[in-house]
């Protein structure tokens, strides 16, 4: 109920934005990593590369992203945030954030923030147990091993 609720309410902050969610989860990954091509940009996202391409094309159309060509290889396009995308993309983050605090408003901040360390503290250990696997699968994997704390 409320991851249902959290992304009812991230989904309509990031409304503006090309293809929402999707679309937010692209260009931050274009401006805060180093991926150096649409594939593997697809592979850290696990989206499909033919949809990919279809939320680049939106993003692009946007003044977000552009495709550039590799310096080092001529035949590869890799995405470059533009200045207005870095823009369009703090401001999207302060909108989640905020979509957040009303999900979780029921909450004390230090509970808030309690909840939010442990989300983030697993998050990195899906990633980091399986990081080219799908979230969903990846999941699996992390919460059936026991814990040693």
């Amino acid at each position: 109920m409320v991851l249902r609720r959290w992304h009812e309410h991230v989904e309509e902050a990031l409304a503006g934005l090309p293809q929402g969610s999707r679309g937010y989860h692209v260009l931050a990954v274009v401006v805060y990593e180093d991926v150096p091509n649409q594939n593997a940009l697809a592979s850290r996202l696990v989206i499909d590369r033919s949809v990919l391409t279809y939320l680049i094309d939106d993003l692009e159309a946007a003044g977000l992203v552009e495709r550039r060509l590799d310096p080092n290889d001529r035949r590869v396009r890799r995405l470059v945030a533009t200045e207005r995308g870095r823009k369009v993309l703090a401001v999207a983050e302060e909108q989640v954030a905020l979509a957040e605090e009303q999900v979780l408003r029921g909450l004390p901040a230090a509970q808030r923030a309690a909840l939010r360390d442990a989300v983030e503290q697993a998050a990195d250990a899906i990633i980091a147990s399986a990081p080219m696997t799908d979230p969903c699968l990846a999941v699996d994997g992390v919460f059936e091993q026991p814990v040693t704390d």
